[in-house]
């Protein structure tokens, strides 16, 4: 029996986290009482006695979380920011070409971001297939229900809001959303994407999409669909056509740890679509799924397919 330890368990992250995990029999779950949260001298003793440690933590937190482990047989996940371009850390995507093996032999993973992760998945196989030049100018538009916010953003939203709350807000305005890094990166572009993230009074669901231009395109649609149905034919990310009726609802997917990924528009304009939890694919589930990679269970063990 694995000895998992959640540093960080009473956020929105670490909670959901720990009452999935709990309820699994290869696992020994560990956290700490709230009056030992912040004690250093604790979260260092459950770190070094941990087989796995999950960070949900922020940034800085998080980094001196790792700066306390000095067990090296001891492996990380992290949610935070804090590891997700740093090198010696695993990006956390499996579905990546090459990716899941890598986390399989990794001790440090840094689990992707929410809006991250909708946009990779859709331009990383784009890139490594030439479809996409690495120099292309891309925007990205993404529509997130308010959990992902964090405990804050739910008390204000669940709350008495106010008006302005009951209609979809944009935010990142300044254009240095920290997801943006990532973005970049794990993709490979030159540039980064232009980016439109978009918070609505729905709890839980995520809309990413990226409109092309067909000049910008090595191809057409068929070619973008053929190179995701080869990407991603697994039980977790896949292909789909499961619009409703012209519409595409950011809900579609909640409670659900999945993510299905679409391509609709014309000869002249494509648009590229992924749709998951931001608290599943988007984040917890990300983190039990890299957590089965990682111990060498079955994949989708704990996950709602």
């Amino acid at each position: 029996m694995y000895k998992v330890f959640i540093d960080g368990s009473a956020g929105t992250t670490g909670l959901n986290i720990k009452e999935r995990l709990s309820l699994r029999k290869d696992l020994k779950v560990s956290v700490l009482p709230e009056e030992l949260r912040k004690d250093v001298k604790a979260r260092e003793e459950e770190l070094n006695s941990a087989d796995l440690a999950i960070l949900c933590l922020p940034d800085d937190a998080a980094k001196e979380a790792v700066s306390l482990i000095k067990n090296p047989s001891v492996r990380v996940i992290d949610t935070s920011t804090a590891h997700r371009v740093h090198s010696g850390w695993t990006y956390g995507f499996p579905e990546l070409a090459g990716y899941r093996d890598k986390i399989a032999v990794s001790k440090r993973v840094a689990n992707c971001g929410c809006h991250a992760s909708g946009f990779i998945a859709l331009v990383f196989p784009l890139v490594k297939a030439g479809i996409l030049s690495d120099d292309a100018l891309l925007t990205c538009f993404s529509l997130t229900g308010y959990t992902g916010g964090g405990k804050k953003m739910i008390a204000e939203y669940e709350g008495e809001k106010p008006e302005l709350y009951f209609a979809p807000r944009q935010y990142g305005l300044n254009q240095s959303h920290k997801h943006l890094p990532e973005m970049q990166a794990v993709c490979g572009l030159k540039n980064a994407p232009c980016f439109c993230p978009v918070v609505a009074d729905f709890p839980r669901g995520m809309e990413v999409s990226v409109p092309l231009f067909s000049g910008t395109v090595n191809g057409g649609e068929k070619d973008i669909v053929d190179c995701y149905k080869a990407a991603y034919s697994g039980k977790v990310v896949k292909y789909v056509t499961d619009g409703e009726n012209g519409f595409l609802s950011a809900c579609a997917y909640a409670g659900k740890d999945t993510m299905g990924i679409s391509v609709y528009g014309n000869s002249e304009r494509i648009l590229l679509t992924a749709r998951f939890d931001n608290l599943g694919k988007g984040a917890c589930g990300a983190a039990i799924q890299n957590l089965n990679v990682m111990l060498g269970v079955e994949e989708t063990t704990g996950l709602i397919l």
